[in-house]
């Protein structure tokens, strides 16, 4: 119809769904060192919260890095970084951040 509203050529991305995760912020005393001191960090923050636990994706502010690698290539008009959308959309169920967002780490508990 003439009067009816353009409809978009693509639908606009909604955001991952964020419901059941469960957030732990951290800000140890003493300034995390680096990349694989905060990976100590928060899978040892896992396994106390998740028990067995695989770490899905993660992003190192310090070297402007994340995993899966280029995963936010695809989300370059997103609000959403793209490491961000792989962790909830493969199964996260906790998201570990250490010093305001300079490493953030997202798990899912391991079924045996």
């Amino acid at each position: 119809m003439p009067n009816d509203p353009p409809t978009p050529a693509c639908p606009l991305p909604s955001l991952p769904d964020d419901a059941a995760l469960a957030v732990i912020d951290i800000n140890p005393l003493q300034f995390v060192s680096d990349y694989r001191a905060a990976m100590t960090l928060a899978d040892s923050v896992a396994k106390e919260h998740l028990g067995d636990a695989m770490l899905l994706a993660w992003y190192d502010r310090d070297r402007d890095f994340e995993s899966p690698q280029h995963a936010s290539e695809c989300h370059q008009d997103s609000a959403v970084p793209g490491y961000v959308d792989y962790g909830l959309s493969h199964g996260a169920t906790l998201k570990v951040v250490i010093e305001q967002g300079r490493f953030v780490f997202f798990y899912m508990p391991v079924e045996l």
